[in-house]
């Protein structure tokens, strides 16, 4: 995986040429005149593994990156956005379903990727399911069964899911 890093070139606090100079453990923008030292820090996206009648809730991504392939409803946190919330509002977005969130399954990130994933458990509240903007087929699919996964992490995510089996009965 290529590493996606923001070019920065100019401090945002004095205008003055950023130079990249060891700081902080790493080499990282640096500005010689005032100081300012620029942080590549991670995006944060939430994603969930729902179940309805003991089959998975996956959505079709309708963009890149792996448009056409399969994965868990997810998306990005808003600034001042609650995890939880952003994670409601990216279900109902790509799918019209209403979530009822379960219990934090895992957090997931790569050396190589500027994404750090945060996954959930839940149940379906409420809603017909219909494709979003960002998706173009919604589906349920037995564990056992599932289509062609878009990211590697997918089947890090189902795995410790499975692993959980039927321990999770708490709703948030």
């Amino acid at each position: 995986m290529v590493r996606c890093e923001i070019i920065v070139r100019y401090c945002p606090q004095c205008a003055n040429e950023l130079q990249r100079r060891f700081a902080h453990g790493r080499v990282r923008p640096v500005c010689t005149k005032c100081g300012y030292i620029f942080f590549h820090n991670p995006k944060v996206a939430v994603g969930v593994v729902a179940v309805e009648d003991g089959k998975i809730l996956l959505v079709r991504r309708n963009v890149d990156p792996q448009r056409g392939l399969w994965s868990y409803p997810a998306g990005y946190v808003d600034e001042g956005e609650r995890v939880e919330d952003a994670l409601r509002r990216e279900v109902r977005e790509e799918t019209n379903l209403d979530l009822r969130l379960g219990h934090l399954l895992g957090v997931y990130s790569e050396e190589a990727s500027p994404v750090v994933f945060i996954v959930y458990t839940g149940t379906i509240a409420g809603g017909k399911a219909e494709p979003g903007p960002e998706v173009s087929e919604v589906g349920f699919f037995p564990p056992n069964a599932l289509p062609p996964m878009a990211f590697d992490h997918d089947q890090r995510v189902l795995k410790d899911w499975a692993l959980l089996g039927t321990r999770t009965t708490g709703i948030l």
